[in-house]
């Protein structure tokens, strides 16, 4: 299950249970109105439960549908006997990291679109348009221009290789996603350098962060126990260097640094943790306030995200219709630069 679906079955079940009916016929009830795609994960977790299984049990049997913070949240909730508040939470953390994505893809879609459009469009008229041009340059008695020169041999070599181009980006493409699929080296690395990428990489960093602030105090609190809720946490994790980070907190915590030193010690260069977060937190954890803290942080950095994302949307219209004016514009100008010379030329 994706996050959506996961958010369904959470707020499905937390509906009918808040209605009074025992969870094994809870579930029976959402297997029977299910969708395909469903239907087998819940009839394993109904046969699991009556079997005598726990939820969490049932619900680890499925780790592919369902994330290690679904499952652990369901785990400390069967201790406390307080499934509903469990779905609860897990419901707003979801819809929470629903919203960000869709933010994120939102501000992203627009300059996205655009510069493929205008690489097709670019596409284009080296293909079909220069060499129209090169037909009526070729009865020219004189030397071309150089930028004209140059553009028509390349239109020329594209005309002629672009076959082999097309199976060389595919290539590439499907070598890439193989070493991606089979190598966490690479993603670990892919990782550390879209922090580094001017503007969209601060954007990804304030993500990430949101993401761990908003789900350590979801896991706290549930009553998970802070070296648990570290662990769950990376587990949880959609980005390498959280995931990584989250691990050498939790060890640096084994090894008795308090909560403040250990995230010093286990992000001195400030990949992911900004100053003012290490700051918050080194005195929440020491005033006993940390979950609260983390909440709030959350909610602080999210809106952060949500203002940048605005500004950028607003920032980049413009900016990229005149980078494609130029970029077309330019083409243009050199296709018809012997024109403008006509007079020499002919």
């Amino acid at each position: 299950m994706n996050k959506q679906d996961q958010l369904h079955f959470a707020q499905q079940l937390l509906s009918l249970l808040s209605a009074g009916l025992a969870l094994l016929n809870a579930i029976e009830l959402m297997h029977s109105c299910a969708p395909k795609h469903w239907r087998a994960c819940l009839m394993d977790v109904h046969s699991q439960l009556k079997k005598g299984n726990s939820l969490s049990h049932s619900l680890q049997l499925r780790q592919e549908q369902f994330s290690a913070e679904f499952i652990n949240l369901i785990r400390v909730s069967e201790r406390t006997g307080d499934i509903p508040l469990a779905l609860t939470t897990i419901s707003q953390q979801l819809e929470a990291q629903i919203e960000l994505r869709r933010k994120l893809q939102q501000a992203l879609s627009y300059p996205i679109i655009t510069l493929m459009s205008s690489f097709l469009l670019i596409i284009v008229m080296m293909v079909w348009v220069v060499p129209v041009f090169k037909d009526v340059f070729a009865h020219f008695q004189a030397e071309l221009p150089a930028p004209t020169q140059a553009l028509i041999q390349t239109s020329s070599w594209i005309e002629n290789f672009y076959i082999e181009i097309g199976i060389s980006l595919i290539g590439l493409v499907a070598l890439f996603s193989m070493a991606w699929l089979k190598s966490p080296r690479l993603q670990k690395r892919c990782d550390q350098l879209s922090f580094c990428i001017p503007i969209v990489g601060q954007l990804l960093r304030l993500a990430t962060l949101t993401y761990w602030c908003r789900t350590l105090g979801h896991l706290l609190r549930s009553g998970l126990p802070l070296p648990d809720a570290l662990r769950v946490t990376a587990q949880s994790s959609n980005h390498w260097l959280s995931h990584d980070l989250s691990a050498e907190v939790f060890k640096q915590l084994t090894q008795g640094w308090p909560l403040g030193d250990a995230l010093k010690r286990a992000d001195p260069k400030h990949l992911l943790f900004d100053i003012e977060t290490l700051q918050l937190l080194h005195i929440a954890s020491e005033s006993g306030s940390l979950t609260q803290m983390l909440g709030q942080r959350a909610q602080t950095l999210g809106s952060q995200l949500s203002n940048r994302l605005n500004t950028l949307s607003q920032s980049l219209e413009p900016f990229l219709i005149i980078f494609v004016g130029i970029i077309i514009g330019s083409l243009v100008v050199i296709l018809y630069l012997p024109i403008f010379n006509l007079g020499q030329i002919v």
